[in-house]
This record gives C-alpha cells, structure tokens and sequence, in this order.
C-alpha cells in the first residue's frame, strides 16, 4: 500500500532523518506534534540513550514527536501503535469493513484512548494507511 506524503510530511521526515538517522516512513502532522512511525527494530536508535536523540529532534523541529514503530502484521501493527498501553491480544476481522479489536488490560484502556481520543485515532489513521484496517475497537 503506498502511502501519499505531503511536501511538510516530507521535510519533516527528511529533517528526522537527518537529526536521527533513523529514516521514518510516515509522518503524521499535527497542530502541535509529530507522529512519525519508524522502521521495525529501529525505534531505540531514533529515541537514543536517555530519549536524548528525540529530544534534540524535539527541539530541533520545535514539535512534540510520538514515535510508532512498524510491524509485519496488521495486529503487531496496531498493538505497537497503541503503545504503551498494554494490549493483551488483536483480532482483525473482515467481516463487512476489516475491523482491529483490541483486548486492552482496564487500568491501560485510558492510555490506549488518550486526551480526547488523540492516541486511538492516530493508531486509526496509521492502521488505515499502512494495513488497510477501517476501524480499530477497544474490548
């Protein structure tokens, strides 16, 4: 599935990449943050001992930056992207729309949904342009 990039999406990326040497493959752009998902395995390169790496990327680009890390599968996807609310399980189903239900542990179900449901409809948005999934629901 290809994903369309803005021309801001793209320097975004590309400053990351510069500041990290991480390569993101997407980018998210927000009022006040950026949401890049990284390569699988390399989430601990772009955060750096400490967080310091992110932190100088923070101050850098002058945005807050979440950092999702990409998995092979739709459900390693969607857990990841919910990170770090603890997800006990994945299920996507296909029945009408391809559907991701998440069996999220109560005390995480907060963190999984986030500040006016900030985290859910990043992991939403991500899910749909790299795995294709049209919802994604908490159990």
């Amino acid at each position: 599935m290809r994903v369309e990039l803005s021309d801001e999406a793209r320097r975004y990326i590309g400053r990351f990449d510069e500041l990290t040497d991480v390569a993101p493959k997407d980018c998210l752009v927000e009022s006040d943050r950026l949401v890049f998902l990284v390569p699988a395995g390399e989430m601990a390169a772009a955060i750096g001992q400490d967080g310091a790496t992110v932190a100088a990327a923070e101050r850098e680009l002058g945005r807050s930056i979440e950092l999702v890390e990409d998995a092979d599968t739709p459900e390693a996807f969607v857990a990841s992207a919910l990170a770090p609310a603890a997800v006990n399980a994945v299920t996507v189903s296909e029945q009408n729309d391809r559907v991701a239900y998440v069996e999220v542990a109560e005390p995480d179900r907060g963190v999984a949904i986030g500040a006016d449901g900030r985290n859910i409809e990043t992991a939403r948005t991500l899910a749909k342009r790299h795995h294709d999934i049209d919802d994604i629901q908490l159990t």
